[in-house]
């Protein structure tokens, strides 16, 4: 096991705002497996999140169980040491067994199952999300808070990869959490519980319909869709007056996720402007506003689509359509084929770190 990084509940000032956030040592292991003692802990679904929080809470010593499909991802459950019949099984066997179900299954494949899922729903029962999609959404999910059930939310504030990652170095990541329904009366101790759990280093609290605008948003935004459209933009700007790809590659990616992004990570915007050259940093300073003015429109035509559940209907139409895995890869070729990513390939292999590597 790693060693872990502690600390506890504290009431901090974000920006003129107080929050309460909650740390690992709120829960130390004993009161983990406590909380937990008579509970099987049913993860479904083996992608990324339901990998990372399930190996993580297995690694907590917590009882659990996977419910997986059979395919690809069932194989590497077992090679992960997940066994047929003992603690690996068809997802609606894994609900029937779980007594706190934590439905890690896609947007899609939750509407779909939902029907058979319910009745197995039984009062005195855990459902728990990552994501706010299918309650808030749900005149477009059919999906309710069933009778007697508690109903609760830890959302991880990045992929299960990182979940797991972090876990494994001693870390933590930083997730949200929610109670939608508490029907037991203990619902906020057993989330924060869970949280911790599953890898968090410290959590907030926020409701479901703010945590999957916020991650929906963020999403389409900064954290994905806005950065690839500004480094595409970016990089054919370059290319279009004589820059070479390895020179337009560097200037708008690498130099970005290699020297200054992790700089804003340590201490902020300011720190890293201020360990650039005056040049550099007049020209940030003159160039931020009229980014600013450029993007918020389109960011707050983002909010809209989001709020009203447009956004929703475009996952669930095209992540239910029988061909979304082909058309899916289809617009993932188009980017991982295009020029600036196919430079890419070839500048990461120059890193010293990745000498002698394909």
């Amino acid at each position: 096991m790693p060693t872990i990084q502690s600390r506890g509940m504290k009431t901090l000032n974000f920006g003129g705002s107080e929050e309460t956030v909650y740390e690992r040592s709120d829960v130390p292991k004993e009161k983990l497996l406590e909380t937990f003692k008579d509970d099987t802990i049913a993860v479904l679904g083996y992608g990324p999140q339901g990998r990372g929080q399930a190996l993580n809470l297995r690694d907590n010593g917590v009882n659990v169980i996977i419910g997986q499909r059979e395919g690809k991802t069932y194989q590497q459950a077992i090679e992960e040491g997940w066994v047929p019949g003992k603690n690996l099984f068809p997802v609606l066997d894994a609900v029937e067994k779980g007594t706190v179900v934590m439905n890690l299954l896609s947007d899609a494949f939750q509407k779909e199952i939902w029907p058979a899922m319910k009745p197995l729903l039984t009062p005195g029962k855990t459902l728990y999300f990552s994501h706010g999609f299918s309650i808030v959404y749900n005149d477009q999910t059919n999906i309710e808070a069933p009778e007697g059930v508690d109903v609760i939310l830890v959302a991880p504030k990045g992929s299960g990869f990182t979940v797991r990652r972090l876990f494994q170095e001693g870390r933590g990541i930083n997730s949200s959490f929610a109670v939608y329904k508490d029907a037991s009366g203990h619902a906020k101790e057993r989330t924060i519980a869970l949280g911790i759990g599953i890898g968090s280093g410290y959590m907030y609290e926020t409701t479901f319909e703010k945590e999957v605008y916020s991650d929906l948003f963020g999403e389409r935004g900064v954290l994905m869709g806005a950065i690839q459209g500004l480094f595409q933009a970016q990089y054919e700007v370059l290319r279009a007056n004589g820059h070479s790809p390895s020179e337009a590659f560097n200037e708008t990616v690498e130099e970005a996720t290699q020297s200054l992004y992790p700089l804003i990570g340590e201490k902020g915007m300011d720190w890293m402007y201020s360990n650039c050259s005056t040049t550099a940093m007049r020209g940030a300073l003159d160039w931020w506003k009229p980014f600013h003015a450029a993007s918020k429109p389109v960011f707050e035509d983002l909010y809209k689509s989001v709020r009203d559940g447009t956004e929703t209907a475009r996952s669930l139409d095209r992540n239910s359509q029988p061909d979304y895995r082909e058309k899916l890869e289809e617009e993932l070729r188009e980017i991982r084929e295009s020029e600036i990513w196919r430079t890419g390939k070839t500048v990461r292999q120059l890193r010293p770190e990745n000498a002698g590597k394909n």
